[in-house]
């Protein structure tokens, strides 16, 4: 069986992510998956903007345990702490294994 059914979103500097494709913590998870995979500062960077802005942000701060205005404020203005990147990571871990 394949690991997915869904098209990929595919990040690179020349194609902006559409936020209001990110309309489902899956999809929230894939695009940061493929952004900490890229390992690229820019990329990561608008992928984390994009998110902020995405129609399902309230479900990642749910499972971040935060409200969405304070993670909405936080990736805009790209200011993380570690633990609240550790939080997004085990989100997208989570999702990632679930997934497959």
């Amino acid at each position: 069986a394949l690991p997915h059914t869904e098209p990929t979103i595919m990040l690179d500097e020349t194609t902006p992510i559409d936020p209001a494709s990110l309309d489902s913590l899956d999809a929230i998870a894939d695009c940061l998956a493929e952004a900490f995979e890229d390992g690229d500062g820019a990329v990561i960077t608008a992928a984390l903007q994009a998110v902020a802005q995405a129609p399902a942000l309230g479900e990642l701060a749910a499972s971040v345990g935060m409200p969405r205005d304070a993670l909405q404020a936080a990736m805009t203005a790209g200011e993380f702490d570690m633990d609240l990147t550790l939080e997004i990571m085990k989100v997208v871990d989570l999702h990632m294994s679930g997934g497959k």
